[in-house]
């Protein structure tokens, strides 16, 4: 039995939670959710606790279990709490800023990059060097941070580019350094 599938989803006050046939809805402050239910698994909600439980004992139950209850789990969070990533530009010049859905970056290219902002995805930036990610869905979150963070990767040698906030950049010696 998967140990994170067994655990119980707790609904937090001002969240809302339906189960409707196979779809699963979460509604809270911070929006709305929808997950489809996998096949082979039941979801039951009683007294603000949800549960994920196995219709049969098969390999791909078994292996589905932990991640509908990961998926629930995640959905429940983000309409209540929501997520957020943060990303640092580093570089002389390289700097940032939201105009209206749109996040113009200059990295260093010859031109400007527009980056236009998702629906249910929030972007915010400190100091032209600080950006922030946030929004209800953690898959949606991450993808928006990834893409951000490869218009310019961090350069291995001077270490200037985009990069998440405590990640750590190896840096490479240069040519001087070989000898």
């Amino acid at each position: 039995m998967s140990r994170i599938g067994k655990q119980p989803i707790e609904v937090p006050s001002g969240t809302q939670v339906e189960i409707e046939g196979d779809l699963f809805r979460a509604k809270g402050p911070k929006g709305l959710i929808e997950q489809q239910i996998l096949g082979e698994l039941e979801v039951q909600q009683k007294d603000g606790v949800v549960t994920v439980e196995k219709t049969v004992d098969t390999a791909s139950a078994r292996s589905r279990h932990g991640l509908m209850r990961s998926l629930l789990a995640n959905a429940v969070e983000g309409v209540s709490k929501g997520f957020s990533k943060q990303l640092e530009i580093i570089g002389v010049g390289y700097r940032a800023e939201v105009k209206g859905r749109e996040a113009h970056f200059a990295l260093g290219y010859s031109h400007p990059v527009v980056y236009p902002i998702p629906e249910g995805i929030d972007i915010e930036i400190d100091k032209q060097n600080r950006v922030t990610v946030s929004g209800p869905n953690r898959q949606r979150v991450g993808q928006v941070a990834a893409e951000i963070r490869k218009l310019r990767k961090p350069d291995p040698y001077k270490g200037k580019g985009i990069k998440y906030a405590g990640e750590v950049i190896r840096r490479k010696v240069g040519k001087a350094g070989g000898k």
